[in-house]
């Protein structure tokens, strides 16, 4: 009788099913899904610039600072929002992320002031930060160590590029289309959707144990590399020796200084230095940090040459990079199946020689260039150069930290990619109206200035190979520990 009675009495009340773990390959589109949206703002306001010049009348220096407000405000704050996503669950993160990324998306393109744009542009780019770590840290706990997860993350920096590659396309049809605002409106839409796929599909996880987050830190990081790019892109109109340039150049690096001074005194930094003892760690973001300073740089000039130069429309400048967004997303997908046979590191510097070819071919661009030789040939090589060595620098940097550190690792290798692009963009944005002549400048002096901004490119990269080679460890992250120096 006692087992009917056990039976009996577990069966009263109403029993709630558990609720079923969603199949990996949502999980993955999901979180792809998040990634796209935040690289794809990186990029897709590229071919609208000239529009939104023209409509809310914004100068060279507030035109660069639509993109620069964005990444700025993303690299700064990733680093909170990846360790927020170890303390307060990586879901959580993702919806919060998401929404204030939405609904900044919707603020600016509704803008009607240049200062409007900008201040859409930094809350999105704060949105991104909080959403951008949660991503990967989903996404690898989803997916066991070994093979699947270095598919699975090449799925990820496949589709983080591929957003960066259709930002031009995306863009180019929307400003064509209907107008420059819904380079930004588009994200709503989407954002929604993802938004209530997150919140049905996606389960709750957390690295580590609550506590207070590091709100000092990420404050003097995000000023500290704010004001440190603002005195980059004075140089353009005041020289590097102007007290205009000098002051906030100093006051960057001021600020940078405290922020690693309050690291080593917090009992819970945003940062642990000891990270960076690491070497997988240190050298994969130091590798992302120098190589995204010339990479970031391609789409903005790209899109300014075609259009401003060969006279292209929005959308034919969009069209034009068409087959280099499709060899990023190659690149990354075949990365590892080299890994593997050949090591990470090796594959690593290989994609970056072969973008750093791309570059070289692309300086030698002429004002009246053919598209097979001064875009599509050129363009092709440098995006799958990046595509190929991104997959192992992220696989590297992630493989080396500790489940409880995922997020802020992941919120570290998107910080070093984005702020090194922020901070190139502002010195190649420097150097190419030095050569050009500034405001005014005709068909062949852009040309000049855009070139030499491909030539300075191809030796970052070149230096950026050198150092992947002597520093990255060898060997092959997937489903083995990387080497610790």
């Amino acid at each position: 009788m006692t087992p009917m009675l056990e039976a009996t009495g577990t069966s009263a009340g109403p029993r709630i099913p558990p609720r079923r773990t969603p199949p990996t390959w949502l999980v993955v589109a999901l979180a792809c899904a998040g990634q796209f949206l935040v690289v794809l703002d990186v990029s897709v306001v590229n071919v609208a610039l000239p529009s939104m010049r023209t409509d809310l009348g914004l100068s060279a220096q507030g035109l660069q600072w639509v993109v620069n407000a964005y990444a700025i405000a993303f690299a700064g704050f990733m680093l909170l929002g990846g360790r927020a996503g170890d303390l307060y669950g990586r879901k959580r993160m993702f919806l919060v992320g998401l929404g204030v990324f939405t609904l900044a998306s919707l603020g600016g393109g509704l803008a009607q002031e240049g200062w409007q744009l900008l201040v859409a542009r930094a809350a999105q780019g704060l949105g991104a930060a909080v959403l951008a770590p949660s991503t990967l840290t989903i996404l690898t706990a989803a997916v066991p160590e070994g093979a699947a997860r270095a598919r699975a993350i090449a799925t990820w920096t496949a589709v983080g590029a591929g957003g960066g590659a259709a930002g031009g396309l995306v863009g180019g049809v929307l400003v064509d289309g209907l107008s420059w605002r819904w380079v930004l409106l588009i994200n709503v839409p989407i954002g929604a959707v993802v938004l209530v796929g997150a919140a049905l599909w996606l389960t709750e996880g957390r690295g580590g144990e609550r506590r207070r987050p590091d709100l000092p830190g990420a404050l003097l990081v995000t000023v500290g590399l704010a004001t440190l790019a603002y005195g980059i892109s004075q140089t353009e109109s005041a020289g590097w020796t102007a007290t205009a340039t000098l002051l906030p150049l100093a006051a960057g690096l001021v600020l940078l200084a405290l922020f690693l001074l309050v690291e080593t005194r917090t009992k819970a930094p945003l940062m642990p230095l000891g990270l960076l003892r690491l070497r997988s760690v240190a050298s994969a973001n130091v590798a992302m940090l120098v190589s995204g300073s010339a990479m970031f740089s391609m789409w903005f000039f790209m899109t300014l040459y075609a259009q401003n130069v060969l006279g292209y429309s929005p959308l034919e400048a969009g069209l034009a990079l068409v087959p280099s967004s499709l060899a990023v997303v190659l690149g990354s997908k075949a990365a590892p199946r080299f890994m593997p046979v050949i090591g990470a590191r090796n594959v690593a510097v290989i994609g970056t020689v072969v973008a750093a070819v791309g570059f070289g071919w692309q300086s030698t661009m002429t004002a009246d260039g053919g598209y097979l030789t001064t875009i599509m040939i050129p363009g092709v090589l440098m995006m799958l150069g990046a595509g190929t060595a991104g997959t192992p620098l992220a696989s590297l940097a992630i493989s080396g930290a500790a489940p409880g550190d995922a997020g802020l690792v992941s919120g570290l290798i998107n910080t070093s990619r984005t702020m090194g692009g922020s901070l190139g963009l502002a010195v190649m944005s420097t150097i190419a109206a030095a050569r050009a002549g500034g405001e005014g400048a005709g068909p062949e002096a852009l040309t000049d200035g855009y070139a030499l901004v491909f030539r300075t490119g191809a030796v970052v990269l070149a230096a950026a190979a050198l150092m992947m080679w002597a520093w990255l460890p060898s060997g092959k992250p997937s489903g083995e520990a990387v080497e610790r120096g």
